[in-house]
């Protein structure tokens, strides 16, 4: 057998530089990388010398570049992923929040986490973190709980096992996620003789899983005999390239679909079965149809808490059908169960429908909510004042065209555009999975990498972007352009609303104006974006920001267009009182006792709400 003498790190970056697709590029695109002891000498120095074979990314933050990741490869579909390496310590444990997010939302990222000497001969190094009761626990532990795959590599020739099988889980749609190897700093540095052959091309294909012929069969029972049945699609919709099939299956059979974060612009908003957000955000149309329906046909979905309103939005004798492609997540709620691919389940289920047609819904509701919904985001008259999140949607919409794809993460907007926004196909990227607030800026840079030809429009509040925005530099220096719509409320103007209205309790420690603080801040977030070397400005009112928005895309830099805007709430998130307009309950704790009286009242109002709760399977 014909060998190769490398070290393990100049082992591991040869190996992924020939793991393929079925379309012939690198599965694995790329490392991001911030060098610290423990993956400088190792790692760095291979990544130098596959430097033409392999690319490496510079980050600002460990957290941040592996969110770029992970947005990556959801814009990929999944049918290509990053890599991301940090040092010990610190450098580690700051990609953790990143691979809990992958894990939530089964997107796939290969995290190579710098880690301590497996000789031990220095110990304790710098960072190392010790247990007093296990010699072998080190701060990389904490991925354990949030990687599908672990693996700590204490001799060189452990990759030639790891690393087949942190790919393996990262191409299976059933259980795609982060895979973590955990790689000793001195072991990186050590040389072996490895097989000549492993370093052979290797393509990776993403298997289809049919579903078993008897859940088929009971599945397409159940939804011929339902009158009026909905479907929910989720993220499994798009990661399964099924958008067309569920456009034609709920055409031909006459089924409206609502949409999950995940699962929004599966359909274009102007498919005539598309009924719009469900759920605690979810518009008028989509919740009324899901209310009614006596049979809920989940494709891809988690069944999350936004999506069926803490369990409150079906019917207590629907039948819930759950297609997805793991078991886990398709006995939810206690649903009739068919483990595939959406887009296998999807076409058998047509077939053995038949001419089956659904036609208890009512199609004007979706129009009529479609003119709610442009009213609500209509240029408002008075452009002096500070315009709703809504009117910032509007005007967004406005001026951009069906390349535009809108993104976000947390606090009011993600509500707000799963709602408002009116996408084409593949229009919307939402982290919602775990709403991590910083997810956006970095987010937004992974989608333009992965799509460049769209446009990339990424909205986050003042507070999100405080918490993470130092990847705008990073987008800079790479030129790498997409629009930042800034909206300032001056707080967390989201949780502020959910503190006096959803629980009861009063304004504190969200809106600047209700912490204890000496001065009130006057961060001047157009100065700030410059000084990274974005194109910034500060739009008076919405007619400016399209003006913006248009000139933004001449650009090869980030443009970050500030807005001052209003906490309000918009229809439909349930938030007003978690239960508004066209919104479901969101349970949300309320404290049982207090001295208030208007917290004793939201308690009794909430005893109420989740009486209505479902069972718990």
């Amino acid at each position: 057998m014909s060998t190769i003498r490398l070290t393990a790190a100049q082992a591991m970056i040869k190996w992924l530089s020939v793991q393929m697709t079925e379309d012939g590029e690198r599965f694995i695109d790329g490392m991001w990388a911030i060098f610290g002891h423990g993956n400088v000498a190792g790692i760095g120095e291979a990544l130098h010398a596959y430097q033409d074979v392999f690319p490496t990314w510079r980050g600002q933050n460990e957290q941040s570049m592996a969110h770029a990741a992970i947005a990556y490869a959801k814009a990929k579909k999944r049918t290509r992923a990053m890599a991301v390496t940090s040092s010990v310590g610190p450098g580690s444990t700051n990609v953790v929040t990143a691979a809990a997010l992958a894990h939530v939302n089964r997107l796939p990222v290969l995290i190579v986490a710098g880690d301590v000497f497996a000789n031990r001969k220095p110990d304790p190094v710098l960072q190392q973190v010790e247990d007093f009761d296990d010699g072998t626990v080190s701060a990389n532990d904490c991925f354990k709980p949030v990687s599908r795959y672990f693996d700590r590599i204490t001799r060189p020739e452990h990759i030639l096992s790891a690393l087949p099988r942190a790919l393996r889980v990262m191409t299976d749609p059933a259980n795609c996620g982060p895979a973590t190897l955990s790689f000793c700093q001195d072991v990186q540095a050590e040389a072996y003789d490895y097989p000549e052959e492993f370093f052979e091309p290797r393509v990776w294909h993403i298997r289809r899983p049919a579903p078993d012929a008897n859940e088929l069969d009971r599945v397409a029972a159940t939804i011929k005999a339902a009158k009026n049945p909905v479907i929910i699609a989720g993220g499994g919709v798009i990661y399964s390239q099924a958008e067309q099939t569920l456009a034609d299956f709920a055409a031909k059979h006459g089924i409206p679909v609502a949409e999950t974060q995940a699962g929004k612009s599966a359909l274009a908003q102007s498919h005539p079965m598309n009924f719009g957000a469900s759920g605690v955000d979810g518009s008028a149309a989509s919740n009324a149809v899901s209310a009614s329906a006596d049979v809920v046909i989940g494709v891809g979905t988690r069944f999350q808490d936004f999506t069926t309103g803490s369990r409150t939005m079906f019917r207590n004798d629907a039948q819930l059908v759950s297609i997805n492609i793991h078991g886990y997540d398709a006995a939810k709620h206690g649903a009739e169960s068919l483990v595939a691919d959406a887009k296998v389940a999807l076409d058998l289920l047509s077939e053995k429908l038949g001419d089956y047609k659904a036609t208890a819904f009512d199609p004007e509701a979706r129009e009529d909510w479609l003119r709610a919904v442009d009213a609500y985001c209509a240029r408002p008259d008075d452009q002096a004042a500070a315009p709703t999140d809504g009117q910032v949607i509007g005007a967004v919409q406005r001026a951009t065209d069906e390349t535009a794809v809108a993104m976000c993460a947390a606090g009011t907007m993600p509500g707000a555009l799963k709602l408002l926004w009116q996408p084409s196909q593949g229009g919307y990227h939402m982290e919602y999975g775990y709403s991590c607030m910083g997810y956006e800026v970095a987010g937004a840079m992974g989608i333009k990498l992965a799509t460049p030809e769209r446009d990339v429009i990424c909205f986050v509040g003042d507070g999100s972007y405080m918490m993470a925005n130092a990847e705008l530099a990073t987008a800079v220096m790479r030129r790498i352009p997409f629009t930042v719509v800034l909206t300032d409320n001056r707080g967390y103007g989201c949780i502020n609303r959910l503190q006096t209205m959803g629980c009861g309790g009063e304004p504190f420690n969200n809106m600047y104006v209700d912490c204890n603080v000496e001065v009130q801040p006057e961060i001047d977030y157009v100065m700030h974006a410059r000084s990274m070397g974005a194109h910034a400005v500060k739009a008076a009112g919405t007619d400016e920001l399209e003006a913006e928005l248009k000139a933004a895309r001449s650009r090869n830099i980030p443009t970050v267009i500030v807005i001052d805007t209003i906490a309000k709430d918009f229809p439909g998130t349930g938030l007003e009182t978690t239960a508004g307009e066209h919104g479901y309950f969101w349970d949300v704790a309320v404290p049982q006792t207090s001295t208030r009286e208007k917290q004793r009242n939201r308690y009794a109002e909430y005893i109420t709400q989740i009486a209505s709760q479902t069972g718990m399977n």
